[in-house]
């Protein structure tokens, strides 16, 4: 799917205004609809809001386009190109979406609208500030990724019966890794799903499956159904 036609200059282009708060704006770097690529809403037609900024820096990442730019945006002009797009089911992120005050403040507004809301973020900065019915997919950073000593612990005991943890692995070490962090914390009793994913291209898929099989994980293994269907790193998808 497309992205949306924002408008083309820089957050930094467009000047503040008297009324905007950090609660009221946001810099966004793309609004689009397409299909859940990844977790248990993985198929599922979805509202895409990415907001702009990172403070992780994962080996892996394939959004650096999201770190810089963007486009300052009110509240009500992000909810009008929700609706535009149609579509029951909004995901927030980023970047880290969390690094931007607003987005409590959107979140709040989307479930006002009755909108289902997702919130994609790394788990590195504190989960209680979104309101309790946004479903959180938390990602917690295992050691390939490089950022894995950036992971708040903390939000481990903030995830609710709904929400989801996600592992990205590079290899047998991230592996083993999450599968002792899903043990010590019994992860699988705490919320709805744990998932595991390869980082796309850098292990064999088969491996993790024989692995999470062989030690009998309860956990949901996935691909990334996005990167099969259009390139990876490809904005608006």
């Amino acid at each position: 799917m497309s992205s949306s036609s924002l408008p083309p200059e820089e957050a930094a282009d467009r000047p503040a205004r008297a009324t905007d708060t950090p609660g009221n704006t946001l810099v966004v770097t793309e609004i689009y609809r397409s299909i859940q690529g990844e977790s248990t809403w993985a198929g599922i037609p979805c509202t895409f809001i990415r907001l702009t900024g990172c403070n992780l820096r994962c080996v892996w990442c394939d959004s650096e386009y999201a770190f810089h730019g963007g486009v300052r945006m009110t509240l009500p002009e992000i909810l009008a190109e929700c609706r535009r797009l149609g579509g029951p089911l909004v995901e927030i992120t980023g970047g880290e979406p969390l690094l931007q005050k607003g987005c409590p403040c959107l979140a709040e507004a989307l479930l006002a609208e009755g909108y289902i809301v997702l919130c994609e973020t790394s788990g590195a900065l504190p989960l209680t500030v979104l309101p309790g019915d946004v479903i959180k997919i938390m990602d917690l950073k295992c050691p390939g990724s490089g950022e894995c000593d950036q992971n708040h612990w903390a939000n481990i005991d903030a995830l609710g019966p709904r929400d989801e943890v996600k592992f990205v692995l590079a290899s047998r070490e991230d592996y083993e890794w999450s599968r002792d962090v899903l043990r010590k914390y019994n992860l699988a009793a705490r919320c709805h799903a744990v998932l595991f994913s390869p980082v796309f291209g850098a292990i064999d898929p088969k491996d993790i499956v024989a692995w999470l099989l062989e030690d009998r994980l309860e956990v949901r293994f996935q691909l990334q159904m996005h990167k099969f269907i259009w390139p990876p790193g490809q904005k608006g998808v």
